[in-house]
């Protein structure tokens, strides 16, 4: 098993996808990239915690490659917005990628390279050394939209992401 740690804004968004990614074993929605301990949600949303709200993604590679989990994340997100998603801005929704090695960070400079074909403004994605410590959040936000899909933000923001996913790669719906 292989893992990839992103921050595509809210991470109810992106663990919504990827939990539906053929491959994929677990996802957790958490916290990443702060200066301070045992981060909450409260403490992210201010914006001065320095954390990125992210998915703590479990992956089998011989089912899926951490190129193609990166191809995913580069459509279901605008990796061209500084801290910001749609309606959601500040640090903690930037568009974020950790690595844990200098192979994956190959990997993921080069998924940037590919991607940007499909932008026509420069993908401003933050490619940065996985942290020591990636904090779950709390247990509300996992599984969020499975467990709330009726809600209007889950509506509105998250089942078009999840749409545009199946529309865009139907071989990788798990």
């Amino acid at each position: 098993m292989a893992r990839v740690v992103l921050g595509g804004g809210c991470f109810w968004c992106t663990e919504a996808v990827f939990l539906n990614v053929k491959g994929v074993s677990s996802v957790v929605s958490g916290y990443a990239g702060g200066n301070r301990p045992n981060p909450n949600y409260e403490m992210i949303c201010s914006g001065v915690s320095g954390y990125a709200e992210i998915v703590d993604i479990t992956y089998d590679s011989d089912i899926i490659t951490l190129s193609d989990l990166l191809d995913i994340f580069f459509v279901i997100h605008d990796p061209t917005t500084l801290n910001r998603q749609g309606a959601d801005s500040g640090t903690q929704y930037r568009s974020v990628v950790y690595y844990a090695s200098e192979l994956e960070k190959e990997v993921i400079l080069d998924a940037i390279k590919r991607n940007q074909a499909n932008y026509s403004d420069k993908i401003v994605t933050e490619v940065s050394p996985l942290p020591e410590v990636v904090y779950p959040a709390e247990a509300y936000h996992q599984n969020y939209y499975a467990q709330n899909s009726s809600q209007g933000y889950c509506q509105v923001v998250i089942s078009p992401k999840l749409q545009k996913f199946m529309m865009t790669f139907p071989e990788k719906l798990g």
